[in-house]
């Protein structure tokens, strides 16, 4: 009896192992998915940016010739006596000037407004996980914004015992306050990533820190879930292991800043970009 009975469990051990390999895979693959989202709406934007500085320095330059041309209509005005003649030529380049100074303007104030609006956006997200998680220490929880993307990063003490990945009971305040800004802003996406410090893990429940990092962030997105009805479409669970630290791992305060949780928060970008093109189309359609 007591042989069959290790026999199954270790047979339940290998197809746990199965399933967990197989979701680990998913996940990791999603993750480079939403990483190679990040890195092409990033080269779009230092497009965005590089047209507007060119229309800005084709502006200058248009403004300098209609400048010229009015001190030449200036000057004819005076040969003439004052009375003003100007050649059908000189009265069409000068409308093809303005025309194209006024396209030029409204190409430049729609990446502005949409760039705005991007920041405001962004803006509101901070202001609104501050406002909500504010009231705990600064050295356990952080709101900041990293190269334009709103991120929460939560010591692992708040969340877990140490080399254990169930979420503790007291961690239900954080992620209920979390929940909640996320549920209130159903246009944004997250990711639920893991971060380990470079101590190797040694307990025997799991293989190395690349499996406790994706077991805890999957247990976050699973009490997001299941506690406090975050869609599971809207989130990504990812473990990021020790090989991401912010803090010096030789010390056990760095130890303890790079053992974490950190909540990215996702804007759709395409939106923000498609506000772009269709903004460029309509003022190039009514320069014409």
């Amino acid at each position: 009896m007591k042989k069959i009975l290790m026999l199954s469990a270790s047979a339940m051990f290998i197809m746990t192992s199965c399933v967990s390999n197989k979701k680990y895979a998913e996940l990791e693959a999603k993750q480079q998915e939403t990483q190679d989202l990040l890195n092409s709406a990033t080269v779009k934007l230092n497009s965005c940016l590089s047209e507007k500085d060119a229309a800005t320095a084709s502006m200058q330059s248009l403004k300098d010739q209609v400048e010229n041309l009015k001190k030449t209509n200036g000057a004819l005005l005076n040969n003439v006596g004052g009375l003003a003649t100007l050649s059908q030529k000189g009265a069409e380049n000068l409308e093809r000037s303005l025309e194209s100074i006024k396209e030029k303007d409204m190409q430049i104030k729609t990446m502005r407004d949409a760039i705005n609006k991007k920041d405001s956006v962004t803006l509101a997200l901070v202001t609104s996980l501050k406002g909500v998680l504010g009231n705990l220490q600064d050295e356990d929880i952080e709101v900041n914004v990293e190269k334009g993307v709103v991120f929460i990063s939560i010591s692992d003490k708040l969340l877990f015992k140490t080399g254990s990945y169930k979420v503790s009971s007291k961690a239900n305040g954080i992620l209920g306050k979390v929940a909640k800004v996320v549920l209130d802003k159903p246009d944004m996406e997250f990711m639920v990533e893991g971060h380990t410090d470079n101590v190797p893990y040694k307990s025997g429940i799991l293989e190395d820190n690349w499996d406790l990092s994706v077991k805890r962030a999957t247990a976050i997105v699973r009490e997001l879930q299941t506690k406090f009805g975050v869609p599971a479409e809207r989130m990504t669970a990812a473990g990021r292991s020790s090989y991401v630290p912010i803090a010096d791992n030789s010390t056990a305060a760095g130890r303890a800043t790079n053992r974490r949780i950190k909540v990215v928060v996702l804007p759709k970008l395409d939106q923000f970009y498609n506000m772009i093109e269709q903004g460029m189309k309509e003022a190039t359609q009514g320069g014409q």
